[in-house]
């Protein structure tokens, strides 16, 4: 089992185009099963998210793999 606070230590890449889109900042969970439904990392150069729609939200379905530091996403870059 994975606790959520351990995905704030993995940086997200995107196989799309190689790019290393950050660190995990936030997730949005389903409340009728509790799983995480998207993980959101901040957009580049900031530190911190102000606001709920800040950053790039990315559908479990995206996620390629996980590892140990890494998460492998699959967006398109224009998404």
């Amino acid at each position: 089992m994975v606790k959520a606070s351990d995905f704030k230590n993995k940086e997200v890449i995107n196989l799309a185009n190689n790019e290393k889109m950050g660190f995990v900042s936030d997730f949005e969970i389903c409340t009728t099963n509790g799983e995480i439904s998207a993980i959101i990392v901040p957009e580049k150069n900031k530190i911190f998210i102000s606001s709920k729609n800040s950053g790039t939200r990315i559908p479990w379905g995206n996620i390629s793999g996980i590892g140990e530091d890494i998460i492998l996403v699959n967006m398109r870059p224009d998404v």
